[in-house]
């Protein structure tokens, strides 16, 4: 692929301000799975997003439903796309795996409530009665490609901005 359609960035932080930006004023994402033949199959869920040191990792609270859960067991690697109307977009490919710790389920709970980042998530409560909750099930989301693409950008032929995880690749 030629420099014009996209650019590496070294480190995550160099698109962060942006991926912050763009997740948390759109909230929503087509998460996409495939089934064991291929098959793609897209939903609209909230995935929630941190750093941990310097790379993102992000955190889905969701009902663990047979398809999504055969899924995963098949093929771990999710994507998730954010677009706006404004044309900016994100798209995240990570490996996801589902996490049981407690510990782990009151942090992605208080993600939520308190949004991560800014503008994302939602109150939880309205579909769980708590992280304790055997219904509220876990997603931890690996992310090893992260693409970065603003409108004034690509009316400015500036290329989408693409971050890889060191530990991971396409």
């Amino acid at each position: 692929m030629s420099a014009r359609t996209r650019a590496q960035v070294h480190t995550f932080v160099d698109i962060k301000p942006d991926f912050d930006a763009i997740v948390g004023s759109i909230n929503y994402a087509t998460m996409t799975t495939v089934d064991a033949v291929g098959r793609p199959r897209s939903r609209v869920l909230i995935p929630v997003w941190e750093t941990d040191i310097d790379e993102p990792v992000g955190w889905l609270g969701t009902y663990r439903t047979p398809v999504k859960e055969a899924h995963i067991a098949g093929n771990p690697h999710v994507t998730f796309s954010y677009w706006s109307p404004a044309q900016n977009t994100v798209a995240v490919d990570t490996v996801a795996a589902w996490t049981d710790d407690l510990d782990t389920r009151v942090h992605v709970w208080d993600l939520y409530r308190h949004g991560s980042p800014p503008g994302a998530g939602y109150d939880p409560g309205q579909f769980w009665r708590g992280p304790e909750d055997p219904e509220f099930q876990v997603l931890r989301l690996e992310p090893w490609r992260v693409q970065v693409l603003r409108r004034r950008d690509l009316v400015s032929g500036v290329p989408a901005r693409i971050w890889r995880a060191a530990r991971r690749g396409d």
